[in-house]
């Protein structure tokens, strides 16, 4: 098969002069396509207008005009080079409409729709913005095992779409609290993924600065995640009281896993944040096993958004991004309309074990990870929604993915050498205070500086 295609695609070059380059039959397909739209009656015309630089789209993207459109540059003797005709962003369907899943609900008449618009915009945005928090993880996963990084960490891999759902449905301005499971949410909350990369190798550049790690990443309004199993949603309750108290209109997204659902201290949440009317979002991310036991085992209901009894809840496809934004839009709707909580339980799935002592296999088959990945997987649900509705074409994807892969790696560079918090660092940051503190260290004579 691979000789056929190479035959093929070299007879292109020939005929076409150009370096096509094919390696699998689907891009040999495309470039079959392009030579036969350039053969019309009507190709001088056509290639002339498509080679035209495309005005640029409303919302920025973060690819520019040169990187989205291919250009006829490479030599000729480059190793797998390809020249595509360029394409006008007039070429793609601006917005689309989408059935999605029907949401469960608990005491509530009506639910999120079930139909979602996305814009081509958007759909690159979501796209990559899950695509880079998938590559982030899997870099972490690398330099884990080469003992890179140390101690505890928790991939987010597969369950992205719950991240980026959220985040396109709620405001800058509204607070986010999760679990130790947070490199996600701390990429969509506006942390770079050099910060995050440096603090989970425990350096200076870190957003924590390197004392941190994995379960303690914080930004403006995203107030990390939390070691303690469960501990963040007393947190998030009282997140979302300042925001009742202050008035400004905004709401608490607090996040858990299925693991943690049955804590008491859930309860009492969300007790006091009915009894108060509290503007919170309850979150349960369930990806179906809580460390190693399964969701069936460890509790006697499985119903999660039905949990706060009193309190109106949701049951959501978590691996489909349109769902969790429409859901996470008509749950932040209820609670700025004075309504009270809401709790929202997205049924989602965790590629890698539980951590990465973790390896996943023991209490699940490897059969059952990869039929979620073939059928499930967010970011080709995503991908293959805009293709097969000409929102974008297989080349864009591929640029973005290979920016995406340089970001990473430029990452993962600075976060090997760039150099670990001096001990004189240590007790920074203890307080919020103006003056410096005298800190006793381990031995009596020890002293250090707290500086916040």
């Amino acid at each position: 098969m691979q000789n056929m295609i190479t035959i093929i695609s070299n007879a292109l070059c020939r005929i076409t002069g150009r370096n096509v380059g094919a390696q699998t039959v689907s891009e040999l397909l495309i470039d079959l396509s392009e030579y036969v739209n350039l053969t019309s009656p009507a190709a001088p015309a056509l290639a002339q207008t498509q080679r035209q630089p495309p005005k640029p789209p409303p919302v920025s993207t973060r690819a520019s005009v040169a990187q989205l459109v291919s250009c006829q540059t490479d030599p000729l003797d480059t190793p797998g080079a390809r020249v595509v005709v360029s394409r006008s962003f007039a070429d793609f369907t601006p917005q689309a409409t989408f059935d999605i899943k029907k949401c469960d609900l608990h005491r509530l008449e009506d639910g999120p729709p079930v139909k979602a618009e996305l814009t081509r915009e958007q759909g690159l945005q979501y796209y990559r913005t899950m695509q880079t928090v998938r590559r982030m993880e899997l870099k972490a996963d690398q330099l884990y095992k080469q003992k890179i990084i140390r101690g505890f960490c928790h991939l987010y891999d597969g369950q992205e779409a719950c991240a980026a759902g959220i985040e396109a449905a709620i405001n800058p301005s509204d607070h986010l609290i999760t679990a130790y499971r947070a490199h996600g949410y701390t990429y969509t909350r506006g942390v770079s993924v050099k910060e995050i990369l440096a603090e989970l190798t425990g350096r200076k550049g870190g957003v924590a600065k390197g004392k941190g790690g994995s379960m303690h990443m914080y930004a403006p309004h995203f107030y990390g995640g939390n070691g303690i199993v469960g501990a963040q949603v007393p947190l998030g309750a009282g997140i979302a009281l300042a925001c009742q108290y202050q008035g400004n209109n905004q709401v608490c997204v607090t996040l858990y896993g299925d693991g943690a659902a049955n804590q008491g201290q859930l309860f009492e949440s969300f007790n006091m944040a009915a009894l108060w009317k509290l503007p919170c979002i309850f979150i349960c991310e369930n990806n179906k096993y809580g460390m190693g036991t399964s969701v069936e085992r460890a509790s006697a209901s499985t119903d999660y958004y039905k949990r706060g009894d009193f309190i109106p809840g949701i049951r959501v496809d978590g691996m489909d991004v349109l769902c969790v934004r429409e859901a996470a839009k008509f749950a932040a709707d209820h609670c700025r309309a004075g309504k009270g909580p809401i709790i929202m339980e997205l049924q989602t799935y965790r590629y890698h074990g539980h951590s990465m002592s973790d390896p996943g296999v023991s209490y699940r088959t490897r059969e059952e990870i990869q039929e979620v990945r073939s059928k499930s997987d967010p970011i080709s649900m995503l991908k293959e929604r805009m293709l097969s509705n000409n929102m974008a074409s297989a080349e864009e994807f591929k640029v973005i993915d290979i920016e995406i892969r340089k970001e990473v790696e430029d990452a993962a560079q600075f976060a090997t050498s760039d150099p670990e918090p001096p001990l004189e660092e240590l007790c920074n940051h203890i307080f919020c205070n103006d003056t410096p503190l005298e800190v006793r260290g381990t031995h009596p004579w020890a002293k250090l500086k707290s500086i916040s």
